[in-house]
């Protein structure tokens, strides 16, 4: 797939280059630091180029941005209508430290209204970007595979995702809805705190288990 990146942080750089690794076409855009950008694209045989450029004729788009630079990246992006937008955000405040949103909406639900002919899921934000690398190197080994949870309205998009997940590593997980989010995004804190602050180190995976069965993909 021709993938377009929009900002090139910690997640969009690492799941930019691992998608460049497993064969897509991936462009990156969106950073303060326009030879770091050509760097990057450079290291993972990918392009790199603005924000607009990045999701022409893109198959998916990963929007990879602090939440305080969501209608900035936008302004810069133009029209997503059509597009599958992957969004990885999670509505921090300036410190990255609480959520903005939650309980009764979510970042994802303000998203949807901001771009309301995209077709948005999301993904990868429960994951910490240090297990990233280490999930993908054993991806033909690991059995079985980490979870990772992803939530959305629309099929065709949260069909991407599957792929785009596998892709990486996990094994894509059906969080229902897109209304899903209300509860994902505060659980993405959850792995935060047991990532960032808790002992045993950042690189932190999750699987859920059905008792008598398993859990559909």
């Amino acid at each position: 797939m021709k993938i377009g990146i929009l900002g090139t942080g910690l997640m969009g750089a690492k799941l930019g280059t691992l998608w460049a690794w497993a064969g897509h076409d991936v462009t990156f855009s969106y950073s303060r630091h326009p030879e770091r950008l050509k760097r990057l694209a450079r290291d993972a045989e990918a392009r790199s180029g603005t924000p607009a450029e990045a999701i022409d004729g893109a198959d998916a788009v990963l929007l990879a941005v602090h939440w305080s630079r969501i209608d900035d990246v936008l302004e810069q992006t133009g029209d997503l209508a059509g597009r599958v937008v992957v969004n990885c955000c999670v509505p921090l405040d300036l410190d990255s430290r609480d959520l903005v949103l939650g309980t009764t909406t979510s970042g994802a639900e303000v998203l949807a209204r901001r771009l309301p002919r995209a077709r948005l899921v999301s993904a990868f934000n429960s994951s910490p970007s240090e297990a990233l690398f280490e999930v993908f190197a054993a991806r033909e080994a690991a059995s079985p595979r980490p979870h990772l949870l992803y939530y959305g309205d629309d099929t065709e998009a949260k069909s991407v995702a599957r792929r785009l997940i596998r892709d990486v590593g996990y094994e894509p997980l059906d969080a229902g809805p897109l209304r899903t989010a209300r509860f994902v995004e505060p659980f993405a804190m959850v792995t935060a705190e047991l990532a960032y602050e808790q002992p045993g180190g950042p690189a932190l995976i999750y699987r859920f288990e059905r008792l008598g069965g398993t859990a559909d993909s």
